[in-house]
């Protein structure tokens, strides 16, 4: 009890209170600083989210992006902001800080060297995602493999391809990347016919038949606009190819093309336009009158056996 006396003897308890209502009131500042903080995330979630509604990106889509950035940020600031906190309570309390962050630096030092592709990764998918420039369900080709994206993390992108194979890529790596699907898709095409025909009509014809899938009622809802006939694009062996483009909603450009390009046959075939085919011909150089002469005598020795 005597010891426990001295040393509540040699207390300053003026220092101590005061120190204590000091910790106090940094904790107390820094509860209003994120709470001030966490409104403003807030309100700039809200606006972010009606600027991309807008824009005409999905409801859910935009809210699920915004609020990984949101959360992010906000569990950003709370570790600096209570870290900070930390720091000025050991000071106040008579703690020296100088050896603890030397420490902490050389930590982080180690563990950014071991972990920098992490890093890397994580800072390459937050852009990627800040930055809207995939989303789940579009279409892309990630470093010359495409496929439909699953999953978008701040470390990876999952696609899959038409076979089902799973792709992952860690976001640090993607040195390329394509969106197929971003606000519109495009289906372009080459159609090529013959060179007897009639080229201001065959692209009548396609024009014509771009109205009519347009004012069809299950595919012209997936169409952006007329479609595009270009015009003459090349001369092949056989054929002139007429480059045109359907403009479609993302991811739709495909079903559009197909049905497009089956009508496209059949209204041909209606006009009597020429599709042209591969033909090949023979050439038996001077032999070739002799051989066909021997095969029609042939032909008639036979029918008049059968007579």
């Amino acid at each position: 009890m005597d010891l426990i006396a001295r040393f509540l003897d040699q207390v300053n308890w003026q220092t101590l209170m005061f120190a204590t209502l000091r910790v106090l009131f940094i904790t107390f500042a820094a509860w209003m600083l994120l709470f001030g903080i966490n409104l403003l995330l807030n309100r700039m979630q809200r606006s972010l989210i009606n600027r991309a509604s807008e824009e005409g990106e999905a409801a859910t889509e935009a809210a699920k992006r915004i609020q990984t950035l949101i959360t992010l940020v906000r569990q950003a600031v709370v570790i600096i902001v209570w870290v900070m906190v930390a720091m000025v309570i050991l000071r106040e309390v008579g703690v020296e800080i100088g050896p603890i962050l030397a420490s902490a630096g050389v930590v982080g030092l180690a563990v950014g060297f071991g972990a920098q592709n992490l890093v890397r990764d994580v800072i390459s998918g937050f852009f990627m995602i800040l930055e809207n420039q995939v989303r789940v369900g579009d279409v892309a080709v990630v470093n010359g493999t495409g496929g439909l994206v699953e999953r978008i993390n701040f470390r990876t992108i999952i696609l899959r391809d038409q076979s089902g194979t799973v792709h992952v890529f860690p976001n640090g790596t993607i040195t390329t990347l394509a969106n197929m699907t971003q606000e519109w898709s495009a289906y372009v095409f080459d159609i090529g016919v013959a060179y007897k025909e009639d080229m201001d009509k065959v692209m009548a014809v396609m024009r014509k038949v771009g109205e009519e899938l347009q004012n069809d009622e299950m595919f012209g809802p997936f169409m952006v606009g007329e479609v595009e006939v270009y015009g003459v694009d090349s001369f092949q062996d056989s054929s002139v190819v007429i480059k045109g483009r359907l403009r479609t909603r993302p991811s739709k450009q495909w079903d559009v093309g197909r049905e497009y390009r089956r009508r496209i046959k059949l209204a041909f075939e209606r006009e009597g336009i020429e599709m042209p085919f591969p033909h090949r011909s023979l050439d038996f150089g001077e032999a070739g009158d002799a051989l066909m002469e021997r095969l029609i005598n042939q032909k008639n020795m036979a029918k008049a056996d059968e007579s």
